[in-house]
């Protein structure tokens, strides 16, 4: 009987303590559709997928628009690494959020930066990678 106390009392503390790399996996940025920068797609197109640019600037003789955001993960590899910090947490007794979390931290998506510019129809003209 004692034991049995002591190994629920054991399971509650476990799952309270774990969760914050589970739940920073599972609230990673999305994977964006960076193919849709190139020539011939319609601005409306990267609205949708980006929403508005962060800038807007002329030169060279064109409006070009400035898309700044964080490429992140698709949602199976997210729920992946949910699943594998839960597991790791259970194993560890909650002892893994001491690495998770801070592993998490770190691999929140890549900056990423275009410049584009349209022709008369409002479809990508010219794209240039700013940051990559």
């Amino acid at each position: 009987m004692r034991l049995t106390a002591l190994l629920f009392i054991s399971a509650l503390s476990t799952l309270s303590l774990s969760g914050c790399s589970v739940y920073d996996a599972t609230h990673q940025p999305d994977k964006k559709d960076i193919s849709l920068f190139k020539v011939g797609t319609p601005r409306s197109e990267l609205l949708a997928e980006f929403g508005y640019p962060s800038a807007q600037t002329n030169h060279d003789g064109k409006t070009w628009d400035l898309w700044r955001f964080t490429q992140g993960y698709s949602g199976g590899v997210k729920a992946s690494r949910a699943v594998g910090h839960g597991v790791m947490d259970v194993l560890t007794l909650g002892i893994w959020e001491v690495a998770g979390t801070p592993i998490e931290s770190a691999a929140d998506g890549t900056q990423m930066a275009y410049e584009v510019a349209y022709d008369k129809t409002q479809r990508v003209s010219d794209v240039a990678a700013i940051k990559k």
